[in-house]
Parts: structure tokens; sequence; C-alpha cells
């Protein structure tokens, strides 16, 4: 049997094509419905397997949104937004502008809270979806005072809202990292041990640390983001200085020999903190001893209840525990 011989097909014909951009055309409706849509397209456009997709959507999508302050004032402040739906087996695609649209809708008009449930209603709605979610990333400015020099300055906090609905139940999380200094206990008394015993000068180790607490917010009383740092420095008060002069650095130096820590002594200080706070219902503490004596990190994770469980971490949990000042 001879081999069929392949014979190229002659090139398509195109019209010459102009290279001007037309500033002054107009889209109507006849032009729009003929515009191809291949992420609507049908089942048989599907690349892969032909299964559920938990989260498609967009990340790091920024707008200013505004938020209420617990004095009564209100703050604008750029917001990074992740947003995502859940996509059925049989469908190729969502159209993602749509979750922008959304925010755009609201962000003027609405504050933080209000804004992630109109959002995830009006494009939950428009993408005809089960699931979907909404985080909302931003850097929380708030006045700290010097432990005894009068000085004061700001400190950023990194907070994320975040708005889950899944099978019909809606979940509001909130996010809050908080920078602390952790001294090793055991540092501590190995040092005062050469003071004492050998009359040698020694300094026990500290380091700078951050926690990420993440909380299930319960209940129809507002938790705020000023409520969430004053529970992190109730739990841990060795929070990092913004302003400081000799005094403070002398104060600091003793706030932390009055407090010293273990990664472990960290996350369950904070858990016992978010037990009694009525606003709070699953939560989820990891921390991180960035340490100066070792060349890796001390690490540790606490979980209370469903919401945040899992057995297997990201390679990045903690590696993302990073204050980047």
């Amino acid at each position: 049997m001879e081999t069929p011989v392949n014979t190229p097909r002659p090139p398509t014909v195109y019209p010459a094509l102009a290279r001007e951009y037309d500033a002054d055309f107009k889209v109507d409706p006849q032009y729009k419905a003929s515009l191809p849509d291949l992420q609507n397209g049908p089942a048989s456009l599907i690349v892969g397997a032909n299964v559920l997709i938990q989260h498609v959507g967009i990340s790091n999508f920024r707008l200013p949104i505004r938020y209420q302050l617990k004095d009564g004032g209100e703050i604008t402040l750029e917001t990074s937004v992740t947003g995502t739906v859940s996509l059925e087996a049989d469908r190729k695609g969502i159209n993602m502008s749509r979750i922008m649209r959304s925010f755009y809708a609201h962000a003027d008009k609405e504050f933080s809270l209000d804004v992630l449930q109109t959002a995830l209603d009006d494009y939950k709605d428009d993408l005809d979806s089960m699931d979907a979610r909404i985080q909302m990333r931003f850097s929380y400015p708030t006045r700290v005072d010097s432990l005894r020099s009068g000085l004061s300055g700001w400190q950023y906090y990194d907070v994320a809202l975040e708005l889950i609905e899944h099978q019909g139940e809606r979940r509001r999380i909130m996010h809050v990292d908080y920078v602390y200094s952790s001294t090793c206990p055991c540092s501590l008394e190995l040092s005062e041990h050469a003071r004492e015993s050998r009359g040698r000068l020694a300094t026990p180790h500290s380091q700078r640390s951050v926690a990420r607490i993440s909380v299930e917010m319960k209940g129809s009383d507002r938790l705020w983001f000023e409520d969430m740092i004053e529970l992190c420095r109730r739990a841990v008060p060795t929070e990092t200085q913004v302003m400081v002069k000799r005094e403070d650095e002398q104060a600091f130096a003793e706030l932390n020999a009055a407090n010293p820590i273990f990664v472990e002594d960290a996350v369950r200080s904070f858990a016992e903190q978010l037990i009694a706070e009525p606003r709070v219902g699953d939560f989820r503490v990891i921390a991180s001893h960035q340490e100066s004596l070792h060349s890796h990190d001390a690490v540790s994770m606490l979980v209370n209840g469903e919401t945040f469980a899992q057995d297997s971490l990201d390679p990045t949990t903690f590696a993302s525990l990073q204050h980047r000042g």
C-alpha cells in the first residue's frame, strides 16, 4: 500500500488589513453579539479532566476601599482583592471581569464588610456559581505610644477580611499579622547563671517574631480591627516598637525580660485570649520565632474548631510569616 502524500493546502487569502487604530469605532449590540466568547463556550471545549474546580477567579486586583474605625471615623486604604467561585464540571470557564465590576459597583458607597457582602451576592448570581469567596488584604495603621519617652508613631498591621459561601453557609473571617519580640526563657536563665556563678556578662537571645491570627467572626456584635490588635497585645505584650529613645529601649529590654516566651507559649497565650472572646468562633494561630541563635526558625500552629482544620500544610505556610517593615 502506498503511503499517502500530504499535500499542503493553499494559504488562506486575507484581505489587506489596516494598521491604524480605529479610535472612532463604536460597538453596537449587533457587533458585541458577534464577538467570540470561549470562556463561556460549551463543555466540548473543556481542556483536561471534566471535574469540579473549587476556586477560579482573580488575585491581587487593587482598589481603594473605605473602612470604619472604632472611634466613629473612617479611613480609605489601598486593598488587594482575591475573588473566586466554584466551577461545575461541565462548564468551560467564567467571565472574570464580572468580579471586578461587582467591586467597582459598591466600593464607593459601602464600607468593607458591606462591600464583601454585596459584591459576593452580585458575582455569585452573575456567574451562576454554587460557592464563592472574596478576600480583601490591606495594611491597617494605628498610632502607638512609645513605652516611656512620650513619643508616638504609626504601626501597620497586615489584615485580611474574608467572606466565604460554601454549600449555602456564609462565614466571615479575619486574619491579622502581629509582630513581636520573643526572648528565649532558656537563654535568659543561662545568661543569669553565667552572671551569678562566674561573673560573666551574658545576654539572652531574642528575635523578631510574627503570629498570624485567623478567626471566624461570630454573632451580631462587630469585632473591630482595634479589638483584635488589643487582644494580641494582652496575649503577648512585647510588640515591636515604632519610635524609640534610650529610655524606651531600656524599657523594652525590661519588658522582654518580664515576658520571656517560647513559640509554644506564644500560640497558647493567643489561644487563651481568643477562647475568652465571645465574638470569636473557630480560630487558628500560626507563629514563627525567627531565631538569632539558630539558622532556622522555631514555629508552631494551634487550631481550634473545624473551620481552619488541616492535615497538610502549604509548603510556604511558615515562610510567609515575614515582617516586610
